[in-house]
């Protein structure tokens, strides 16, 4: 094994030294051709990953969680005296730059405790987030979102309740009170859900957090898991109401420049999960149906700038991507009506995959405030291909 220090402060501990020479390789293939580098793994072995990742990314969650500052604070002031702390109106979710990237840091370090990690690592780990995930400070966080109806939706709700739903599905004691703590604030998203979908008559289309598809999407898994019955179906109605007619999408339309979520493949991401395999196999036949492989939708691109917080988006979107793709791949199954799309899909999810889990070991916090839930994420998806016991969102 291997110790090394990165960047900014980001530990990159217990990481084998093949796994840090790939990953190198794959930081170096940024700026190189890959014909002038050393051979890498034809196809990617997504269980190997995350095993291989698994201390690493704990050892980027307890970096997040540790760090109060630089913030990106969201709060609309309505005095002069009116300048909170982070920590005074958000003591649960106060670090990793921004309230989102906190709340989901937060389910990344449950998701690797499941995944299981070596004791030092698994010790520190409940002890940051048990720390923040206490009945009183999340009573705080419950209040600031009943105060401001409208803040952090749907993306922060939706990891919010994901949060919960990681804990509610643990059969690990402790994790479950985590659950218990969460349950009073995951009924208020579900009613602040609730008012906003029976008044919203148009959903937001486009690749950056109020992007409504993506927060659908997480939001239905986690109520159906959090035996939220009217929430599950608010977003079941919504998902066929807002998206359920769309044809023909204009795939090479895609990308913004500062995207970090394909407001294409989180459609389809979404409704995978609402229709039945064969309703859903005809409805992305008819919503992407000139879909290749060298469709600029399922192609990677690369961020130029990683200091600059929305250019870095473009890593995010190779991971969000990687994972989406995963998930509708399996979700079409094998047809010969389907076969085009699949073979599509199938060989753009590694390339996208590639592209991204580089930029979640650089030592920018631009990057590693966020991504490796990105990369954890896409990884699951890819597991559960060939592991169906590893959970995929």
């Amino acid at each position: 094994m291997i110790k090394a220090q990165v960047g900014t402060g980001v530990p990159m501990l217990g990481v084998n030294v093949a796994l840090m020479y790939f990953l190198a390789f794959l930081l170096l293939n940024r700026t190189t051709k890959w014909s002038t580098m050393p051979d890498a793994p034809t196809v990617l072995d997504a269980s190997a990953l995350l095993g291989g990742l698994a201390p690493t990314y704990a050892d980027i969650v307890l970096d997040n969680l540790a760090r109060p500052y630089p913030h990106s604070a969201h709060h609309t002031t309505h005095s002069a005296d009116d300048r909170p702390t982070p920590e005074q109106i958000h003591p649960a979710f106060y670090t990793s730059f921004d309230w989102h990237s906190c709340v989901h840091m937060h389910a990344l370090g449950v998701m690797l405790l499941e995944h299981g990690l070596d004791s030092e690592r698994d010790a520190a780990l409940r002890q940051a987030i048990g720390a923040n995930l206490t009945a009183g400070k999340l009573r705080v966080e419950g209040a600031y979102l009943l105060a401001n109806p409208s803040w952090e939706r749907p993306y922060g709700w939706a990891w919010l309740v994901r949060l919960a739903a990681t804990c509610a599905a643990s059969t690990d004691a402790e994790i479950r009170g985590w659950a218990s703590a969460l349950d009073p604030i995951v009924d208020i998203v579900a009613e602040l859900f609730m008012a906003w979908v029976e008044k919203a008559e148009w959903p937001v289309r486009h690749g950056l957090h109020t992007n409504s598809a993506f927060g659908l999407g997480l939001m239905l898994d986690a109520f159906r898991t959090l035996d939220r019955a009217d929430a599950a179906l608010a977003c079941e109605t919504a998902s066929l109401t807002w998206f359920h007619a769309d044809a023909d999408w204009p795939g090479d339309w895609e990308m913004s420049g500062q995207d970090f979520l394909s407001a294409g493949l989180s459609e389809a991401d979404l409704l995978r999960r609402v229709l039945a395999p064969e309703q859903f196999a005809a409805w992305f036949a008819s919503f992407l149906p000139r879909l290749t492989a060298d469709s600029r939708i399922v192609r990677p691109f690369r961020a130029t700038d990683e200091t600059d917080g929305y250019l870095v988006h473009l890593h995010g979107l190779n991971l969000s991507r990687a994972g989406q793709v995963t998930r509708i791949l399996a979700a079409l199954g094998q047809t010969p009506e389907s076969a085009p799309a699949v073979a599509a899909l199938d060989a753009a999810r590694d390339p996208l995959l590639r592209a991204g889990l580089a930029a979640v070991v650089a030592p920018e916090f631009m990057s590693s405030h966020w991504l490796a839930t990105f990369a954890w994420d896409a990884l699951l998806s890819a597991s559960a291909l060939t592991n169906p016991t590893d959970t995929a969102a």
